[in-house]
């Protein structure tokens, strides 16, 4: 491994949240350990199912800033930018959407399904994103295709509707495209998880347009025990060899994308493919150290929350996946 290798940091961090019950303590304590405006935030959720991805993560952030940047729990402060990625406010003043010094550290989080995710890098942008394979809730995959079609180029198309059965079919599409609902910004948002992991590691937002991304994907098969990193992009038809995206499967139903790329130091060479480690609460908290006094209203108000939609909870109807990244 050349120097410049191993001077990288890589982080890929998945955590359960669909699967994760917190009690009473672990609710709690949880609550505790992340900033009373984050806590208030989470509090308004209407369904378990989206306050527990939000408190995932939240904490997710916090452990890796911690152990990771070796910055004490009490005294990590994180904002967002004005393009709504996450950054360390404090005690680094520095914002991820105006430069980065040398060797700093680049995070991104994502939620979908039943996992928050968080990927890290050292010394290079990076974008996450995660989604769960689903049918269309109410209409057909060719009625959901057809709504879709100009989100797609001709060529990515070509590659969707060649994948086999209707399953094979929505298994390629949902590699390219995941949906997502920027409720924060009160306007809905179609990205690709491939395409938005890039989006999400450039900052750019909802003003990129996404016509000028097109993503030629590995004809390997992607299952569980293989992690791939052949997919590559053209931006505007020229091929951007100075960007990696490594793909994944969480388990049978979750995809992740992880896009790498414009590391600070032009000499440096990629870094080597990271597959993700799945945490437990016990993990994401192993750190952790209350910032303030414990709230038991905070656990009463969350146990009489409904767990999710009643749509999302009927296994007769599979509803298009939704983000809630911007929560995160």
């Amino acid at each position: 491994m050349s120097e410049a290798v191993a001077q990288m940091g890589s982080v890929r961090w998945a955590f359960r949240c669909g699967s994760w019950t917190p009690g009473r303590a672990d609710w709690l304590f949880a609550a505790r350990c992340v900033q009373p405006e984050e806590k208030d935030r989470i509090g308004k959720f209407v369904f378990a199912k989206d306050a527990k991805s939000a408190m995932a993560g939240r904490l997710l952030l916090r452990r890796f800033v911690c152990e990771k940047m070796h910055i004490p729990w009490a005294h990590i402060r994180l904002e967002r930018s004005p393009r709504g990625k996450p950054y360390l406010a404090a005690p680094l003043q520095a914002s991820p959407d105006s430069g980065t010094e040398p060797q700093t550290w680049s995070f991104n989080i994502s939620h979908q399904g039943d996992y928050a995710v968080l990927a890290a890098e050292k010394g290079m942008q990076v974008g996450v994103d995660v989604m769960k394979t689903s049918m269309p809730g109410s209409s057909t995959v060719t009625e959901f295709f057809r709504i879709m079609t100009r989100q797609f180029t001709p060529y990515e198309w070509r590659v969707i509707q060649s994948a086999g059965s209707e399953q094979q079919q929505l298994a390629m599409f949902y590699r390219h495209w995941s949906t997502h609902m920027q409720a924060c910004k009160k306007r809905s948002h179609i990205d690709g998880t491939l395409k938005e992991s890039f989006i999400k590691a450039i900052g750019t937002g909802l003003g990129f347009n996404l016509q000028r991304l097109e993503f030629h994907l590995s004809s390997e098969a992607l299952t569980q025990s293989r992690l791939l990193c052949q997919t590559r992009m053209h931006l505007d038809d020229e091929d951007e060899e100075e960007w990696l995206f490594e793909e994944s499967l969480l388990d049978g139903d979750h995809h992740v994308a992880v896009a790498l790329g414009h590391s600070t130091n032009p000499t440096s060479s990629l870094p080597p493919a990271t597959a993700f480690t799945l945490l437990t609460f016990a993990d994401l908290i192993a750190s952790a150290s209350p910032l303030t006094e414990e709230d038991p209203a905070y656990w009463e108000s969350f146990k009489t929350k409904a767990q999710a939609p009643l749509r999302q909870r009927d296994a007769q109807s599979r509803p298009l996946p939704v983000h809630f990244d911007a929560f995160l």
